[in-house]
């Protein structure tokens, strides 16, 4: 049996313009960098990219220690939402924690859609944009 998961929360980064938001993005932006430019070797300058200023970012870290291991991002573009950037730092993996990012952007998106002014009709579309290896993840 795999052992529980260390205590976590995961909160929604504030929007643009709120405060504590350009320090909660940066500890996103510090997972991601970990997971895809340290780890995975991706080019250290295609992980920020004109998405990040007005999407909605996910940040899944350690409590109580606040300890940034995790993180997801939603843009939400014309009529669906694009889910993207997920990372969980390599030791954490093993708790599903990618699965409770997912659900938590899901769970997002249902209240966001619902929103005065949405775009997006009664059926909300999410696209996934992931590397292959992980397709089989996103289809569960």
């Amino acid at each position: 049996m795999a052992a529980p998961p260390p205590p976590h929360e995961i909160i929604i980064v504030p929007a643009p313009g709120q405060p504590g938001r350009e320090e909660l993005r940066q500890q996103c932006y510090d997972v991601r960098i970990d997971v895809f430019h340290h780890e995975q070797g991706f080019p250290l300058d295609t992980e920020v990219d004109d998405l990040d200023d007005t999407a909605t970012h996910f940040l899944l870290r350690l409590t109580p220690s606040l300890k940034p291991i995790g993180t997801i991002r939603c843009a939400k573009m014309d009529g669906y939402y694009k889910l993207s950037r997920l990372a969980v730092l390599k030791d954490y993996r093993k708790y599903r924690f990618g699965r409770a990012l997912v659900q938590s952007l899901h769970d997002f998106v249902k209240v966001d859609a619902k929103t005065p002014g949405s775009r997006v009709s009664d059926t909300v579309k999410v696209a996934c944009h992931s590397q292959i290896p992980v397709k089989g993840f996103y289809g569960k």
